[in-house]
C-alpha cells in the first residue's frame, strides 16, 4: 500500500502536466535524445538522470553565434549571470555565487584560477579555441565532493573534439563591427584538423585560433576605454595512442598568448591619462591514461598548468609587478561498474601550487601542497530511483582538513517525468598570497595597504536543491529551487589608521556570511512551421547576513529566451533575448541601485554547400549602452554590433 501512494501521486502529476501541454505535442517531431555528461559524476550519465542541475551547450549551438570567450558561451545558461571583474573585464556567476567560486575545467583538468594571484583577472575564460570545443557542460551547485576547492558555486567543463577514424577538419572565420564606428571591431579565425596517423592505433588532433577585439573608447571621453583591446593566439595538439581496444593514452600540449591594453587615468583633481597593458602567457602539458576493463574503468592524469602576466604602463606610471603561477597535478580514479546495483568510484589527487610574486614574500615565491581522497557511490535502488552519495577529503599544509560530502536522489516514476533533490557542502581555499604573512600590496590607487593572514580558514558553502522536469514529444518544462548558505567569506578589514588615505592598514579575514536562494524555471516547445521556443527565468534572493542588505551584482530577476525558425537542417534564423533585472552595486561602502536592462540579438545561417555554412547577425539590436544607463555598471556592453562569418569543413 505504501509504495502505491507515490506512484499514484506521480500519475496524477503526469496527467496534469500532460493537460498543460496541448495535443500538438503528439504530432511534434521525436524528442531529441538527452545529452551525455560526465562532469556531475566523472562517469557518463545523461542530463536527465545526472545527479545535479546540468546544462549542455553543444557545438551546433556554439556555431550559431559569435564566441570570443566563455562569457559569450555561458550568458544564455539558466542561473548564470555576468558580473564585473574590473578593468572592463567580466566574470561568470552561477546562482549568485561570486565568480571566484566557479571552477573551470578542460576535459576534466583544472586551469589556473588566475584570480587567486592577479587582481581583475578573467584569464580562465579563454584557454581553449572555440573551434576546438565539442560541448560545454555547466553544473550549477557545489561540486567540491569531486573537484575540491573553487567548485563552491559550480563547474564549467569544456570538452574538446577528438580525433576520429578518418581525417576531418574545419575552418571558421568571423568578423564584426559596431554600427557607430566607435572602435570594438573584431575578427576571429580558428582551424581544426584531426585523424589517424596509424589506423586504429595513433591519432592526432590540432587546433589553432587567432582573434582580436579593438579598443572601444568611452562616448563621453575618448581618452578612456569602455572595453579593452584584446589580441589572442591559442593552439593545442593532442596525440592519442590506443594500444588495444581497452586503453587510450593522450598527450596534450596547449598554449596561448593574450595581449591587452586599455586607456585609463589616475584619480584626483588633475588626472594623468595613460595606457595600461597586460601580456598573459598560458601553457598546459598533460598526459592521461584511460582503461576500460571487464570490472569497470580507470583514469589517471598528470599535468602542469602555467600562467605568466607582465604589465606595462605609459606616462611615467608604475607598472604592476610580474606574476607567475604554476600548478602540478596528479589525479586518478577507479570505477567499479555495477557491483550489486552500485557503481563505486574511488580516487585521489595530489596538487602543488607555486606563485612567483615580489609582493607575496621576501623571497618572491610561495609554494603549497595539498592532497585529497574521494569516494562516490552511484546506487540504483530500482529501475526508476537512484541515489548518488560521496565525499572528498582535502588536506592542505596550512589550513588542515576539509570534508565535502554530497547526497543526491533522482526519481523517474514515469516516462518523461524526473524529480531530483540533493544537498552538498563545498569550499574555496584561501590563496597562497592571502595565507602569506609576508604578503603586502598597495590597493585602491594608494588608499590603503593589504596584508596576508596565515590564520585564514576556507570559505564554506552548504547547498540544497530540488527540481521537477517533464519532457514529452519535444516539449519540456522544469522548475527548481535552491538554497545556499556561505560562511567565512574572505574580505579585507581595516585594522589600523582607518580612513587615513595612504596609511590605512587592512588584513584578509574571514568576516562575511551570506545566504542566496532562488527559483529556476525553464521550458522548451516545438511550434508549427519549423519554429521552436526556449526560455528560462531565475529569481534570486541574496542577503549579506552581516548587514541584512542584498549582495552586490546579484539581480533579483533574470532570464533568457530564444525563438528559432529552422524549417530544415540547412538554414535557421533565431532571435535571442537576455534580461537582467535591477541590482545593487557597492561603491565606497555605499550601495547604489543599478537599473535593469534587456539585450536582443538576431542571428541566421545558411548551408550553401554540404561543407560550407555562412552565418550573420546583429548583436544588441536595440543598441543598449550600459554606461549611459548608469555609472555604476561594473562592465560595458558593446553597442549594436554586426557580424559575418563562415565555417568550412572537410
Amino acid at each position: 500500500m505504501k509504495s502505491a501512494i507515490p506512484q499514484a501521486s506521480a500519475t496524477a502529476l503526469a496527467a496534469a502536466l500532460g493537460a498543460a501541454f496541448p495535443a500538438i505535442a503528439e504530432e511534434a517531431a521525436p524528442q531529441r535524445l538527452p545529452d551525455v555528461v560526465v562532469t556531475a559524476t566523472s562517469t557518463q550519465r545523461t542530463t536527465t538522470d545526472a545527479p545535479a542541475s546540468v546544462t549542455v551547450i553543444d557545438r551546433e549551438e556554439l556555431l550559431r553565434r559569435p564566441v570570443q570567450d566563455l562569457t559569450d558561451v555561458l550568458r544564455d545558461v539558466p542561473g548564470v549571470t555576468l558580473n564585473g571583474a574590473g578593468l572592463t573585464r567580466r566574470g561568470v556567476s552561477i546562482r549568485g555565487m561570486p565568480s571566484e567560486h566557479t571552477l573551470f575545467l578542460l576535459d576534466g583538468r583544472r586551469v589556473n584560477a588566475a584570480a587567486n594571484a592577479v587582481q581583475h583577472a578573467d584569464f580562465d575564460l579563454g584557454w581553449m579555441p572555440a573551434e576546438a570545443i565539442e560541448r560545454v557542460e555547466v553544473v550549477r551547485g557545489p561540486m567540491s565532493s569531486l573537484y575540491g576547492s573553487e567548485a563552491l558555486g559550480g563547474v564549467v567543463n569544456v570538452i574538446t573534439r577528438s580525433a576520429s577514424d578518418e581525417w576531418r577538419g574545419s575552418l571558421t572565420a568571423m568578423g564584426g563591427l559596431r554600427e557607430d564606428g566607435r572602435g570594438g571591431e573584431t575578427y576571429q579565425v580558428g582551424a581544426y584538423a584531426g585523424g589517424p596517423l596509424a589506423q586504429d592505433r595513433l591519432g592526432l588532433s590540432l587546433f589553432a585560433e587567432s582573434k582580436a577585439r579593438a579598443n572601444t573608447p568611452q562616448a563621453t571621453n575618448r581618452r578612456l576605454s569602455d572595453l579593452e583591446d584584446r589580441e589572442t593566439v591559442t593552439g593545442s595538439a593532442t596525440l592519442s595512442w590506443t594500444p588495444d581496444a581497452a586503453q587510450r593514452i593522450d598527450l596534450t600540449i596547449l598554449g596561448g598568448r593574450d595581449d591587452r591594453y586599455r586607456d585609463t587615468a589616475t584619480t584626483g583633481a588633475s588626472p594623468v591619462y595613460y595606457r595600461f597593458a597586460d601580456t598573459v602567457q598560458r601553457r598546459q602539458y598533460a598526459l592521461s591514461h584511460r582503461g576500460l576493463w571487464g570490472w569497470g574503468e580507470t583514469a589517471v592524469r598528470a599535468y602542469r598548468s602555467t600562467l605568466d602576466r607582465e604589465n606595462a604602463v605609459t606616462a611615467g606610471q608604475t607598472p604592476s609587478r610580474p606574476v607567475g603561477m604554476q600548478e602540478d597535478i596528479l589525479d586518478g580514479r577507479a570505477t567499479f561498474d555495477r557491483w550489486a546495483s552500485h557503481r563505486l568510484s574511488v580516487g585521489g589527487e595530489w596538487r602543488r601550487e607555486r606563485l612567483e610574486d615580489a609582493a607575496a614574500s621576501r623571497s618572491g615565491r610561495l609554494e603549497g601542497e595539498r592532497y585529497a581522497l574521494f569516494l562516490q557511490d552511484e546506487w540504483t535502488l530500482t529501475s526508476s530511483l537512484s541515489l548518488t552519495g560521496g565525499a572528498r577529503f582535502d588536506h592542505h599544509e596550512q589550513y588542515g582538513w576539509q570534508t565535502s560530502p554530497r547526497l543526491y536522489a533522482v526519481w523517474s516514476p514515469l516516462e518523461g517525468l524526473t524529480f531530483k533533490a540533493g544537498g552538498g557542502r563545498g569550499f574555496k581555499s584561501p590563496s597562497l598570497k592571502q595565507l602569506s604573512p609576508e604578503f603586502e600590496t598597495i590597493a585602491a590607487a594608494g588608499r590603503f595597504r593589504v596584508y596576508g593572514n596565515p590564520d585564514l580558514k576556507p570559505e564554506i558553502g552548504t547547498s540544497y536543491e530540488a527540481s521537477a522536469e517533464y519532457r514529452r514529444g519535444g516539449w519540456m518544462g522544469r522548475v527548481g529551487v535552491f538554497d545556499n548558505d556561505i560562511e567565512d567569506l574572505i574580505e579585507t578589514r581595516c585594522t589600523a589608521f582607518c580612513g587615513v588615505r595612504g596609511r590605512e592598514i587592512r588584513l584578509y579575514q574571514n568576516i562575511a556570511e551570506a545566504r542566496i536562494r532562488g527559483v529556476e524555471l525553464a521550458g522548451a516547445a516545438p511550434l508549427p512551421g519549423g519554429f521552436s521556443l526556449r526560455a528560462d527565468y531565475t529569481y534570486l534572493d541574496s542577503e549579506n547576513r552581516e548587514t541584512g542588505s542584498p549582495l552586490s551584482e546579484r539581480p533579483e530577476h533574470s532570464g533568457h529566451a530564444t525563438l528559432r525558425w529552422q524549417p530544415e537542417e540547412t538554414r535557421f534564423v533565431q532571435l535571442r533575448g537576455e534580461y537582467v533585472g535591477e541590482q545593487w552595486m557597492v561603491s565606497n561602502s555605499v550601495q547604489q541601485p543599478v537599473p535593469d536592462y534587456a539585450l536582443v540579438s538576431l542571428e541566421g545561417g545558411y548551408q550553401i554547400q554540404p561543407n560550407l555554412w555562412v552565418r550573420a547577425g546583429v548583436q544588441n539590436l536595440t543598441d543598449v549602452r550600459l554606461a549611459e544607463e548608469s555609472a555604476f555598471f561594473s562592465f560595458a556592453e558593446p553597442g549594436r554590433f554586426y557580424h559575418l562569418g563562415f565555417t568550412a569543413s572537410f
